[in-house]
């Protein structure tokens, strides 16, 4: 292998990283923009849900309960209804979430000590939403029903008795459950995948279209210098974007990092052998390069995306699918980022994710050796 000739391989490339704006915006604007939304467009902390009151008695001790929802930071009162009818229209119309009903007797109920029902009528359209709702809600009244207690008991003279089991909760990790901090340490294996099988599966496939595939083979470059070349810039490119990507979710979201900067980049440079390979593999099968970068968004961005782990839990998902994300590289990679930001787990306790990334980094790259060939098929 000559070094000259890889460089001036690697040389060449640049050149049309630098004449391409599709590529230049890629590599310099997508990272950042995808880091921008994900971190504020993509949130999992569900707060200021709007929810119609349907007080039909009005009492003190209704009004009350109104103000323990209006003072949660989850649920925003937007309006006061007087029927049934208007309750069901706003949900109807999705101006609201949930619709509040407090009977007309509640506060003849609560001065008997008997069980008084709140309803909450709660739109079912978003499972994920209703079903935060009405914790939330059940959440709301607990504490309203406890202080009604405890009032209760004060006034008879007595005093409450402490529940004979509670569970007393911290947070580990992410301390103020703050969803960016879950979300944004996995935007760079999105931008990883972008920036690597994107711009790498437009490689072959460029000189295919262009024409100048023949005076590539025509010259001395071995089929090793011009992968190793054409995949260099790539690679150098890929870790300035994690570097990017990095200070953005430490510096601007407050992201914790608590791992080694090393293990970062030795998993990074990891990931991005792989999607380096599979890029090339991409190009050099496709020749073409609408067809190289389709399927390379498809065999990388949209794992990335759905079955890494990086929005959508994997222990969630059937059983099927979980066995599925393990031949998903993105997968062990989230794993890694994740455990880097918020636990700082050390390197010897991540080999469950870094050997099948190593392993995957090995056979791709293998892979995408024996698939270019320096002759004119």
């Amino acid at each position: 292998m000559s070094i000259p000739r890889l460089l001036a391989v690697a040389r060449k490339e640049m050149i049309h990283i630098r004449r391409d704006a599709r590529s230049l915006m890629i590599v310099v604007v997508m990272p950042v923009v995808l880091m921008l939304l994900f971190g504020y467009g993509v949130s999992l902390d569900l707060k200021g849900l709007p929810i119609d009151v349907y007080d039909q008695e009005g009492s003190q001790q209704s009004l009350d309960l109104v103000k323990r929802f209006q003072a949660s930071e989850y649920f925003h009162v937007v309006r006061a209804v007087s029927s049934y009818s208007d309750l069901g229209r706003a949900l109807d119309e999705g101006s609201t979430k949930m619709g509040l009903v407090i009977p007309w007797d509640f506060s003849e109920r609560l001065r008997q000590g008997g069980p008084v029902e709140v309803q909450a009528l709660v739109d079912g359209t978003d499972d994920n939403t209703a079903n935060v709702l009405i914790g939330y809600a059940q959440a709301v009244v607990q504490g309203y029903s406890s202080q009604v207690q405890l009032d209760w008991l004060r006034e008879h003279g007595q005093a409450m008795e402490p529940a004979p089991v509670s569970v007393e909760t911290r947070t580990w990790y992410n301390e103020d459950l703050e969803s960016s901090a879950f979300i944004v340490p996995g935007v760079l294996a999105l931008v990883m995948s972008v920036i690597g099988a994107f711009l790498t599966s437009l490689t072959i496939a460029r000189e295919w279209e262009r024409g100048s595939m023949e005076q590539l083979i025509s010259t001395p470059v071995s089929a090793m210098e011009i992968m190793l070349g054409k995949l260099a810039p790539y690679f150098v490119i890929g870790l300035f974007d994690v570097a990017v990507c990095a200070a953005i979710a430490i510096g601007w979201f407050r992201v914790p990092f608590r791992g080694s900067y090393l293990t970062l980049t030795t998993s990074s440079a990891l990931f991005m052998i792989v999607v380096l390979s599979l890029g090339f593999f991409v190009s050099v099968l496709a020749k073409s390069q609408f067809a190289a970068s389709q399927i390379a968004l498809l065999i990388t961005f949209l794992p990335a995306f759905l079955l890494s782990g990086f929005l959508f839990a994997i222990e969630q998902m059937p059983a099927a699918l979980q066995w599925i994300t393990r031949i998903i590289p993105a997968r062990y990679y989230v794993a890694v980022l994740k455990k880097i930001f918020l636990k700082g787990t050390p390197t010897g306790m991540l080999a469950a994710d870094l050997v099948p990334l190593a392993v995957f980094a090995v056979a791709l790259a293998g892979v995408a050796t024996h698939s270019f060939h320096k002759r004119l098929d």
